[in-house]
């Protein structure tokens, strides 16, 4: 199995064009084409995994932080990141990153802090704006369910738990082939009525050059009558973090108690208490402090994250007990998901976790 096989079954588990614009997903380094001698999963791709990774024989680093996040003008080893790179390079071992493609996804990084909580009814904290489009086509009648198969194919019509949603108007266009073109029906410069339906579907903004293709080669017609419209909708089965419910409310500190013991930390910075029971919880993996306002927009009791400042404390104003846990602490689990997902799918070569630790943050206790 290449690499680019590979990542290919990555890719059809988690949407990686559903990350943040500002990250750097995908394969970072590394051939395609080369065969793939075993994987090594963690959490940085830093230099002491990549001798891990030489000594474990693995040519494939899957890594959830990019460990190339802006642009490099050389790379001669001077700073942790240059030096992990050219070990990698040298030792022709490719790095792939997932990143924010897996804490947007919605059974990403964020559900799984959810699932590890005990917490119900799971919905999106932030929902990606600006990421839904809307296809319309006019498709003569004999031809509507084959264009309408050939979409659902590349992705259109998926809205969260369904799939092959479209809806459909039946009607009548008109045309007139002039000079130059090759009309699927009718004939030159004589107008023509044709039976057609309008097909309607939504899809998600990334999958668009793949779904209008796919459109145009199941089309009849030479040219293709269709609109795309940006939605004002936001998507709700995609985005950055997460919230539900615990089945018992708990009191604060009790609460407090309880997400140091799930996850494992002996310190946790939060807010002032607010005196209210805890049930609804909002969690964000990684540097969350973008999330206060969405926590407290839907009603949150608390919220848990990593990376807080001074002054994001006060958000909390006293509404909601926000909760730092550190940010590689909230997102721990995250090696095991990328681990669960490739040993489901791949069988023929080894898949390990690293051992290394990369957390950069210490305790003095």
């Amino acid at each position: 199995m290449t690499i680019k096989e590979v990542i290919s079954i990555i890719e059809s588990q988690i949407a990686i064009p559903q990350a943040e614009d500002f990250d750097n997903v995908g394969l970072l380094c590394g051939l395609p084409s080369r065969n793939v001698s075993g994987i090594l999963v963690c959490h940085d791709a830093l230099e002491k995994v990549i001798d891990e990774a030489i000594d474990k024989n693995c040519n494939l680093v899957v890594c959830f932080h990019p460990i190339i996040f802006s642009g490099l003008k050389s790379i001669t080893g001077k700073n942790y990141v240059e030096k992990a790179v050219l070990k990698a390079i040298e030792n022709k071992i490719a790095i792939y990153a997932i990143h924010t493609a897996l804490d947007n996804d919605f059974f990403g990084v964020n559900a799984r802090i959810c699932n590890q909580l005990g917490l119900r009814n799971l919905k999106i904290l932030q929902p990606k704006k600006n990421n839904l489009k809307q296809l319309t086509v006019f498709v003569p009648n004999d031809y509507s369910e084959d264009v309408k198969e050939a979409l659902f194919a590349a992705g259109a019509g998926n809205i969260g738990f369904y799939d092959e949603c479209s809806f459909t108007i039946e009607g009548k266009g008109t045309f007139r082939p002039m000079e130059g073109s090759t009309p699927f029906s009718g004939q030159l410069n004589n107008r023509e009525d044709a039976e057609e339906k309008m097909i309607s579907v939504i899809f998600e903004s990334y999958k668009q050059n793949q779904i209008v293709s796919a459109m145009k080669k199941a089309h009849p017609y030479e040219e293709v009558a269709h609109q795309i419209y940006s939605l004002d909708n936001q998507n709700q089965y995609s985005g950055l973090g997460m919230y539900g419910e615990f089945e018992n409310e708990m009191e604060e500190k009790d609460f407090l108690k309880f997400i140091k013991d799930k996850f494992k930390v002996d310190i946790i910075k939060h807010s002032d208490f607010t005196g209210k029971k805890i049930k609804k919880v909002g969690v964000l993996g990684g540097s969350g402090a973008s999330a206060i306002k969405s926590a407290l927009g839907n009603n949150c009791d608390a919220f848990i994250t990593g990376d807080l400042k001074y002054h994001d404390y006060f958000q909390a104003e006293s509404k909601i007990l926000i909760c730092d846990v550190g940010h590689y602490e909230s997102e721990q689990w995250v090696a095991e998901q990328i681990f669960e997902i490739l040993s489901q799918k791949i069988s023929t070569f080894a898949i390990l976790k690293s051992s290394e630790k990369t957390n950069p943050v210490n305790y003095f206790l």
